[in-house]
């Protein structure tokens, strides 16, 4: 990798017609030190709608300036957003509404980036938050994958010549409090239960404890929380925790990891933040997110544990009520962008 090349940051739009481009734009606007050697993947035109958006004091529109490589994000001067036109230009979408032509633009972008990353052009990818259903409808490819962490998980195995099942991803959503790996994602509850393995309890811990290890720089305490209430009570609500989670954690003690639970989930997460654990391990999507995003969507980063690259992203979605607005808040993208940088200088660090 090229020595600029280990510090850019590719950040991908999301869905032009929700709040994504404008918490681009804002957090351009106003954290220069934190974008210095990032550049937006999307469309000029949706960035520009989104810099009058989020125009700052005297009604000053925020520059935006269309690049013809990654590397020209080096000549962009502070507050001015770098855009690489990814995708042929087409008519701007309308705000909050689901759209085939959303939905590709959001999807190409992140296809483009996530290569880009492949390829060593770029330390880490940011990902502003793009529509599921936009996504869905859109059509082949990306009817195929629910959401972000599935879309880079593929690019991620055809880059390696391989199935995606072989390329384990798990999402961890945090914050200066607390950290949650899942899983399971975006799956119904009841797919979600099935998922609720030996083999993918002790997956997840494997990779908790290489990803939040190396972030650490030392061994991570993991707390698992159960799936049932009070931890199924000794099997009267339910076996999950006896049959399945509890040898899991078994074998993965005895492979040296400092692993500790089954636990009530309603307790759990406020043992970790009190400093017991480092991390907690949630049996599927709500379990872990909730507790994550009740203590401040702001600050909360979402960040794909297992890919070859660094992918990070906002703790929230598309808002498309506010959408167009220009009230949205780029607290999250902001965190992101900073927890990007410190994964992407370690990754580099351990090369």
């Amino acid at each position: 990798m090229k020595e600029k090349a280990k510090n850019l940051i590719a950040i991908t739009g999301g869905d032009p017609a929700g709040i994504g481009p404008e918490i681009v734009a804002k957090a351009f606007r106003d954290a220069p030190e934190a974008t210095h050697g990032c550049f937006v993947v999307g469309d000029v035109a949706t960035l520009r709608r989104a810099a009058c958006a989020v125009q700052g004091e005297g009604g000053v529109a925020l520059p935006v300036a269309e690049i013809g490589s990654a590397d020209e994000a080096w000549q962009v001067p502070p507050r001015c957003v770098p855009v690489l036109q990814v995708a042929p230009p087409a008519p701007l979408v309308p705000f909050g509404q689901i759209s085939a032509a959303a939905g590709r633009l959001a999807g190409d972008c992140v296809t483009w980036a996530a290569r880009a990353a492949l390829r060593g052009e770029v330390a880490a990818v940011v990902t502003a938050p793009l529509h599921k259903e936009s996504l869905a409808a859109a059509g082949a490819p990306y009817d195929r994958y629910p959401g972000h962490t599935e879309l880079l998980q593929a690019e991620a195995a055809a880059a390696q010549g391989c199935s995606a099942d072989q390329v384990p991803v798990r999402m961890m959503l945090a914050n200066e409090e607390l950290r949650v790996v899942l899983v399971s994602i975006h799956l119904s509850l009841r797919e979600a239960i099935d998922r609720v393995t030996v083999a993918n309890v002790r997956e997840t811990l494997r990779i908790t404890q290489a990803s939040v290890g190396a972030t650490l720089g030392r061994a991570p305490r993991i707390a698992v929380a159960g799936l049932n209430p009070h931890a199924g009570e000794g099997g009267l609500f339910g076996r999950e925790e006896i049959e399945v989670i509890a040898p899991a954690i078994r074998q993965a003690r005895q492979a040296g990891m400092d692993v500790h639970g089954p636990f009530a989930p309603d307790t759990v997460y406020m043992r970790a933040r009190g400093g017991e654990f480092d991390v907690v391990i949630a049996m599927y999507h709500d379990q872990g997110l909730i507790p994550v995003k009740y203590l401040g969507v702001e600050q909360g980063v979402n960040v794909t544990l297992g890919l070859p690259f660094v992918r990070t992203s906002p703790d929230h979605g598309t808002a498309f009520d506010i959408a167009g607005t220009g009230v949205a808040d780029a607290g999250s993208l902001l965190a992101a962008l900073r927890m990007a940088r410190q994964l992407g200088r370690q990754e580099s660090v351990s090369a």
